[in-house]
């Protein structure tokens, strides 16, 4: 796989998991700030690295479950590991201003 055709690849994943819907918060984990590495490599294998908003939050298997179904929907893609990590913790800063607007969040000066 050229570099072009995973950096497509990439960001056909990217739109695929803005389909997963966080449930506590009803918007999706892309723009949540949930999703911190999306790589594919030759063969269609692809590692995504993702968090969630606190440990122990109780959608972590669905949103991973979420993720990996997601990722597995997009042609070219023949096997997804979805990593979670906490390294660098999740805070509302990683969010997309249009995910803030959502949730009716303003920075306060700042997270």
């Amino acid at each position: 796989m050229d570099l072009a055709a995973a950096s497509k690849l990439d960001d056909e994943i990217a739109n695929a998991l803005r389909l997963v819907i966080d449930p506590e918060l009803g918007y999706n984990i892309v723009d949540l700030g949930l999703i911190y590495e999306v790589v594919a490599e030759e063969g269609g294998i692809v590692t995504i690295v993702m968090t969630t908003t606190t440990k122990g939050c109780p959608a972590t298997s669905y949103l991973k479950e979420g993720a990996r179904d997601a990722a597995w929907s997009v042609p070219g893609v023949e096997f997804v590991d979805v990593r979670l990590t906490y390294e660098t913790p999740w805070h509302p800063g990683m969010m997309t201003d249009a995910a803030k607007d959502h949730l009716g969040m303003t920075d306060g000066g700042g997270w």
